[in-house]
């Protein structure tokens, strides 16, 4: 534990060297630097979208004003990476997704409708498929369109109760 921390204390220490090597804090006044920032926005569903900018930075203060709710990444003398956990599935998954069972039986997310040409986003866990109702097993087949968070969420508890116990 001790180590860890000491491990995360220089960690910091290089990453604070870093920052005021690269840019002046409040009044101390100095040409601005373009540099890149790179903002990733991690989603629920393990997607992750990345945005990259390019700002001219007059000040740290300045960029952790703006950026704040968003956690730093990594920091060099041209680019500032950021990133946010979003408590929502992503985009990918409003427009294109689908709940479906793999050949094994896996409920899985679909990018489009299920099928054998069909990219998988996201694989949970094997369904004992004996245990589902013919109605139920057609829905999988065919694709259960992914609307909302809740949604998605609410189909997974549905589904973990007929999981495959090993």
């Amino acid at each position: 534990m001790l180590e860890e921390r000491n491990g995360m204390m220089r960690i910091l220490s290089t990453l604070l060297l870093a920052v005021a090597a690269v840019l002046p804090v409040h009044g101390v006044s100095a040409a601005p630097v373009k540099m890149t920032i790179v903002l990733q926005q991690h989603y629920l569903d393990g997607e992750m979208s990345e945005e990259k900018v390019t700002e001219t930075v007059d000040s740290m203060t300045e960029i952790w004003k703006k950026y704040r709710g968003w956690q730093l990444v990594t920091l060099d003398d041209q680019t500032i990476v950021f990133r946010k956990t979003v408590n929502d599935i992503s985009p990918l998954l409003k427009t294109n997704g689908y709940f479906g069972i793999t050949d094994d039986g896996t409920l899985s997310i679909f990018n489009g409708k299920p099928g054998r040409s069909s990219e998988i986003i996201q694989s949970f866990f094997q369904i004992d498929v004996q245990k589902l109702e013919s109605r139920q097993q057609q829905k999988l087949k065919q694709g259960i369109r992914v609307l909302s968070k809740e949604q998605y969420e609410q189909v997974i508890e549905m589904y973990r109760h007929f999981a495959v116990v090993q």
